[in-house]
């Protein structure tokens, strides 16, 4: 899933040829960033659009320090899983399969990611839903098109579509991703989502900055309650799911490492050794993945927070809760209200881009990941080329197909995205420690993140772990 012609070096190998200097300027770094980018187009998606948007709306800003904690906190995890597969070459499920604990083929928490997966397809169903929604709402014409034309085919068909005309578009959007999907690779997928995600910030923000001169202003009083440390009981089950989902979720922990490696990172500093040589590319490619993390951080941190905003001060005060198949419509107010009824094609479109990057990406990250794992328990030849492709492939055409179906059934956006929520909420201390356990077995002084880093990597699991306990006695308390 490539690129270049197929001929050309794997991107997970490590051969010498490839080797590069690091970059000696700032520009020179910046543009070599790119995975974080990658993993932003991941991020800003159903979490922020609705989880994000639906706790301004419910609860104001009084939660404005959890979204800020989130969105910082995990990204010291994020680093140490980047630096191990710059300095060891390991993808993230390679780097578990060294794990000590039981195992069946492969490490315990790989296969607890592959059941976190398969959990958090219901988010990217939601997606796909609230892309055809978000279709309805835009050409109203054309749906009825469709249904009109559906019903002449078969009268049953038309009649049920009539009353799921959002399944149609639905499952365009999961055939157009799949056909992009394998169609590129990770080249691609950067300059995608780069663009993308540029302009959902762009007109959120927008949005956000205009509020003053309408009927809904943002009041920095009501702002500095959010910065209190209050949790409200009331909200704790959606504050504690919108932790998992806001910022880098489970899913972009696990997948990050990868994007590191199909950049390059990984082989520019080249196969680990015991020569100053090594260790200096090696730093200095870990300081272009530093900035990368951080620069992402900035960029989706910006966007989750526009979103609150947009739910705390124009949904919150008409008492507007986003749910059901009307959540879109409902979301859209936060845009039409405020700065009028132009604004809804804005939206719509800001809506189509948020949903559709997310599922693109998350699904190229899903894929792969899927390849590793079936690799490492013996399904598929390991360390080939070929077959990995072939299975990356495979899985961009199963997975969103597969999410198409869960909305098929399941049908309510908002319970999609709180159950994939919080999977990923539990999965998180789990993968922080393995980056600490990882980091501190592996160490290497040349390395290793200085003591303040390291600190707060201790900071970040503790905080972590204390949070997916809160949601661990939340859940059991929703399912009995």
């Amino acid at each position: 899933m490539t690129d270049k012609p197929a001929a050309e070096a794997d991107p997970y190998a490590l051969p010498l040829d490839t080797i590069q200097s690091p970059p000696t300027s700032l520009w020179r770094a910046f543009r070599q960033i790119g995975p974080g980018l990658v993993l932003a187009g991941s991020i800003v998606g159903t979490g922020e659009l609705i989880n994000t948007t639906r706790l301004g709306a419910q609860q104001g800003y009084i939660l404005l320090w959890l979204i800020l904690f989130s969105c910082v906190i995990k990204v010291f995890v994020q680093v140490e899983l980047g630096r191990y597969a710059i300095t060891h070459g390991k993808t993230t499920l390679a780097a578990l399969h060294t794990l000590p604990g039981p195992r069946l083929g492969t490490s315990w928490l790989s296969w607890l990611w592959l059941f976190m997966m398969l959990t958090t397809q219901a988010q990217i169903g939601a997606m796909e839903g609230l892309v055809g929604q978000a279709a309805v709402m835009a050409f109203p014409g054309a749906t009825e098109s469709v249904v009109a034309f559906a019903g002449r085919v078969n009268p049953a068909l038309g009649e049920y579509l009539t009353n799921h005309a959002e399944y149609f578009w639905a499952g365009l959007t999961a055939l157009a991703a799949i056909v992009l999907l394998i169609s590129g690779g990770y080249k691609r997928l950067e300059h995608v989502t780069t663009f993308l995600v540029a302009m959902v910030t762009a007109i959120t923000v927008a949005c956000v900055v205009a509020l003053p001169w309408t009927d809904f202003p943002i009041h920095l009083d009501e702002v500095a309650t959010g910065l209190t440390f209050s949790l409200p009981a009331a909200g704790a089950a959606l504050a504690f799911s919108t932790f998992g989902i806001t910022g880098v979720g489970a899913s972009e922990l696990f997948v990050y490492p990868y994007w590191c490696i199909e950049k390059g990172y990984a082989r520019y500093a080249g196969p680990r050794s015991d020569d100053e040589g090594w260790a200096h590319r090696a730093r200095g490619w870990l300081r272009v993945m530093l900035l990368d993390a951080w620069f992402s951080m900035i960029v989706f941190t910006v966007a989750t927070i526009a979103f609150y905003f947009l739910g705390a001060a124009v949904l919150k005060p008409q008492g507007l809760n986003p749910e059901g198949k009307d959540m879109l419509e409902t979301l859209s107010l936060m845009y039409v209200r405020p700065l009028g009824s132009w604004t809804r094609v804005v939206f719509l479109i800001g809506a189509w881009a948020v949903l559709f990057k997310t599922l693109y990406v998350a699904t190229a990250g899903n894929s792969r990941l899927t390849a590793d794992f079936l690799a490492l328990v013996g399904v598929v030849p390991q360390g080939r080329q070929g077959p990995r492709e072939a299975t990356i492939r495979a899985f961009c055409v199963f997975y969103p197909l597969l999410a198409f179906g869960l909305y098929v059934l399941v049908r309510e956006p908002g319970n999609l995205v709180k159950v994939g929520g919080y999977a990923q909420g539990l999965m998180l201390p789990l993968i922080a420690g393995a980056a600490l356990y990882l980091s501190r077995r592996d160490r290497d002084p040349r390395v290793e993140p200085n003591p303040l880093t390291k600190g707060l990597v201790i900071f970040a699991f503790l905080s972590i772990t204390a949070v997916a306990l809160y949601s661990l006695v939340d859940l059991v308390r929703w399912l009995f």
